[in-house]
């Protein structure tokens, strides 16, 4: 399957896990429904990969973990954003991070002018639908900002665990990793789920929609591209949470945004002529 079709599919299911998620908000608080997703796919992923199996260097240890650290770093505070910012701009403005990555690791043409349309194609989608009041905007942003800045960490650190190893396997490890890390802090947050097995069975789904299925599937499309293309391929997220948060939320998308989805699919256009990575990115 072409990796920009993969990319469809698994923002589907992150952002239908999202959309999810947010209906947990008033049971659950964002900061436990991020650690809970954590936990639970963690405990699928270690159960399918069963990495003990598997042989490990230090170096490969170590990567996967501090993979984990920024993934989970990564979902707690997008899960604390979007309480305050509609879903599709808090995706969009996270976009931040992997434009810096494509713009720092790109090469050519191509790319360059790909990530400047993607980048004006994702502030088209962000720019109209800052509505919340004021004090949510700022506290939506800085949350937002952080998170983009581990989206960065997240493909550069993504692509060297995917080439250096089994990519699905230290996914597991990084996913358990994050959990443990972020227990001390989130652990008594996500409290609330053993109240009801419909709030287990919620859990469950934004964790297999929202983690195990996306990021499996970035693992493998991060073995057939190089970090530039990979970032501007993520273009097609913020896109697909503007759909996802109008039909499940009805956070209706405005006219100007057409423009950007337009853009958007010509950046991924520019980029899908080359399938391998280059030595190296």
């Amino acid at each position: 399957m072409p990796a920009p079709a993969l990319f469809v599919v698994s923002g589907l299911a992150q952002y239908g896990g999202a959309a999810v998620a947010i209906g947990l908000f008033d049971r659950i608080p964002a900061a436990g429904v991020a650690w809970l997703r954590l936990v639970v796919a963690a405990l699928v992923l270690l159960a399918w990969r069963r990495p003990w199996r598997t042989p490990w260097t230090r170096r490969s240890l170590g990567a996967a973990v501090a993979f984990g650290v920024v993934l989970a770093t990564m979902n707690v505070t997008f899960y604390l954003a979007i309480e305050h910012l509609p879903l599709g701009t808090a995706v969009a403005i996270e976009f931040i991070g992997p434009v810096a990555v494509a713009a720092l690791t790109g090469s050519g043409w191509r790319d360059r002018l790909a990530i400047g349309l993607a980048a004006v194609g994702v502030v088209l989608l962000a720019g109209v639908t800052l509505s919340t009041g004021e004090g949510e905007v700022v506290l939506g942003l800085a949350l937002i900002l952080a998170a983009a800045a581990c989206w960065a960490g997240y493909v550069v650190l993504g692509r060297r665990v995917a080439v250096g190893h089994d990519g699905v396997t230290s996914l597991a490890v990084a996913m358990a990793a994050g959990a443990l890390v972020w227990a001390p802090v989130l652990a008594g947050r996500g409290a609330p789920v053993l109240t009801s097995p419909a709030l287990v069975l919620a859990v469950v789904a934004v964790a297999v929609l929202s983690s195990v299925v996306p990021y499996a599937l970035e693992q493998t499309v991060l073995r057939r591209v190089s970090s530039a293309t990979f970032a501007v391929l993520l273009a097609l997220l913020p896109a697909t949470a503007a759909v996802v948060g109008a039909v499940a939320l009805r956070q209706w998308p405005h006219p100007v945004d057409v423009v950007g989805l337009v853009l958007v699919s010509a950046a991924i256009a520019l980029t899908s002529r080359r399938r391998t990575p280059p030595d190296g990115a």
